[in-house]
């Protein structure tokens, strides 16, 4: 008898419970996958590490032999099916595999540019001629890609662009031009997804342009802040001809295109954000360790062990929530898959179900590196102002997450639209909760104590009261607003700021319930404070940003009532946070390392 894989809806979170069990943590990798991590490892001590000052200078082909080195080792195609040439992992290996190169500074960006936007297109969205054609040496690393959707005026709003294209008048050839800028690997890019309006389209499309093609060149290297070894360049296209075969997938279906692909990146950039700071907190613990002021090392004071356990926090969580994400979406793809979905649509559907997260994971990721990596320097102080110790680089390099992949800022406003948009075609129940929270609200508090006396009972009801907090406000915006929320842009930042702290520190939990169950409390040690501590932080942040909401929109004594329910959702017991991020502090400098 066959049993349905599981699959959870993308931002049912809000409103419902998960359980420990369903979700997947790093804690259980298996021994494939910690070989494909060690692999990733050894291809940056060998091949980036060695030569950061060269990629930095942006070495006459340097980093096409990198990537192509990436390729020989199978990292480049990690989640390509094995009949093009990949390994075929599934979502979570894959995202390993971003997570460890995302440790890799500028040649990170060429590679997951190269995997992901570059490579996914095709790989989703090509006919089986084109997957044939181009897969197998973008796997391989023999060709290298690049993605060309951003222009001078075409940037969060990417279906603005003015790149053409006229059908030729043998009929043979798509006739582009345009200008495209900011584009990752240009540079040294064999094969280009470049996406443009078929005459008076209203939508894009999206073709595929091989370098070689007449009518394409590149404008010099974009001087950076940082990545500075990335390919940044802008391409133009004047009469490039482009045989009507590469059209990629159909007419106008290129927004679409554009839009699915972003989702994979967000939450791969989510993963790359991770390693990268937990490469950054090795560093931070092993100065901390070394460096001695006041005759001990600076790592015996409460505001550098503060600074380290804050990074190892935030980190821990985040990581907890992308492969809570990355696990759904295995699941999702495997459901419709069992459904009668090919291999492409079921990954595209799947990773679209759970858009919402992979937004949250963008945001959550690239603000949890600026943390570390500015604590980073901290730490080092003096030396960490220097370009002679490795913070100098890791903080620039840092700065360009919450930009990549569309602002943090239109992230969070797509978090709001895409959860709403839901409700509205009635895939989320949010009506219901939503209700139930404002009759809740005239009622008389229950005061019952509770009976659940497992180790975390009490942050579990902690996150049910946060979850109405959330709808209390984001209900109170569509009532009041209406029409007028998709213009509020701050109360959306304020909801999107209470969803992602949910996320997290629900997942953080998670992570932690289930490290129990397998292998005892005692196993746990620390990170059990390390969930304790995130979700009395982000308590205090959903309190702020509701409150910051409800002030905006609600006036008298609707106000009055929406902030005392508000008050009463994100109560909390009184946490140690000083004495928990002391424990997790000694632990990392005693291991002398990030070792969670």
């Amino acid at each position: 008898m066959s049993t349905k894989t599981k699959a959870i809806k993308g931002g049912e979170f809000i409103i419902k419970e998960t359980a420990a069990s369903d979700i997947f943590i790093p804690e259980q990798w298996n021994e494939e996958q910690l070989m494909m991590k060690k692999t990733c490892e050894d291809f940056l001590a060998q091949e980036v590490y060695p030569n950061l000052e060269r990629i930095d200078k942006l070495e006459e082909g340097l980093m096409p032999s990198i990537v192509e080195k990436a390729g020989e080792l199978g990292i480049l195609g990690a989640n390509v099916p094995e009949e093009y040439g990949g390994l075929g992992f599934d979502f979570v290996t894959g995202m390993l595999t971003s997570e460890v190169i995302g440790m890799g500074y500028s040649a990170a960006v060429a590679i997951m540019a190269h995997t992901g936007i570059g490579t996914l297109p095709i790989l989703y969205y090509g006919n089986e001629e084109q997957k044939q054609k181009y897969v197998p040496k973008l796997a391989s690393g023999e060709w290298k890609a690049s993605y060309a959707l951003t222009e001078p005026s075409a940037g969060s709003d990417a279906n603005s662009g003015k790149t053409k294209a006229t059908l030729s008048e043998d009929g043979k050839h798509y006739i582009l031009n345009g200008q495209k800028m900011w584009i990752t690997n240009a540079g040294f890019a064999d094969v280009f997804t470049v996406f443009a309006k078929i005459d008076d389209d209203k939508k894009l499309s999206a073709f595929i342009v091989e370098k070689t093609y007449p009518g394409i060149s590149l404008n010099a290297e974009e001087k950076k802040m940082g990545i500075k070894g990335s390919s940044t360049r802008q391409v133009f296209f004047n009469d490039c001809k482009v045989p009507v075969e590469n059209l990629l997938s159909t007419r106008e279906n290129g927004f679409k295109i554009a839009v699915n692909i972003l989702n994979i990146g967000r939450i791969k950039l989510g993963g790359g954000a991770i390693g990268a700071s937990k490469s950054i907190i090795a560093n931070s613990i092993k100065y901390a360790n070394e460096r001695e002021q006041f005759g001990r090392p600076i790592s015996k004071y409460g505001a550098i062990r503060f600074k380290l356990a804050e990074q190892a926090i935030k980190t821990y969580v985040s990581e907890a929530a992308l492969y809570r994400a990355s696990q759904n979406i295995d699941d999702a793809i495997a459901a419709l898959h069992e459904e009668g979905l090919d291999f492409a649509q079921a990954k595209l559907k799947g990773i679209e179900q759970f858009a919402v997260e992979c937004a949250i994971l963008k945001v959550h990721g690239s603000e949890t590196l600026d943390y570390v990596a500015d604590e980073g320097v901290q730490i080092y102080g003096g030396m960490g102002f220097s370009a002679e110790a490795p913070m100098d680089r890791a903080y620039r390099d840092a700065r360009i997450n919450r930009i990549f992949e569309g602002t943090n800022e239109i992230n969070r406003i797509l978090i709001v639209d895409m959860i709403l948009k839901r409700a509205m075609k009635g895939e989320l129940d949010l009506m219901g909760p939503a209700q139930a929270v404002a009759q809740e609200l005239t009622s008389i508090p229950s005061f019952d104590s509770l009976e659940d006396t497992s180790t975390f009972a009490k942050e579990k009801e902690q996150l049910k009261k946060l979850k109405k907090a959330l709808m209390l406000v984001a209900g109170g915006a569509v009532q009041k607003l209406m029409q007028n929320l998709a213009k509020e842009e701050e109360v959306l930042m304020n909801i999107a700021d209470m969803a992602i702290e949910i996320y997290a520190a629900e997942s953080g939990l998670l992570r932690v319930e289930k490290v129990i169950d397998a292998y005892g409390e005692e196993a746990a040690g620390i990170k059990i404070d390390i969930a304790k501590t995130y979700l009395n932080d982000a308590t205090d942040k959903i309190w702020k940003a509701g409150k910051d909401a409800l002030n905006s929109f609600a006036d008298g004594d609707e106000l009055r009532m929406m902030l005392m329910g508000l008050k009463r959702y994100t109560k909390q017991e009184p946490f140690n946070v000083k004495e928990a991020r002391q424990k997790i502090a000694q632990k990392l400098i005693a291991d002398g390392s990030y070792t969670l």
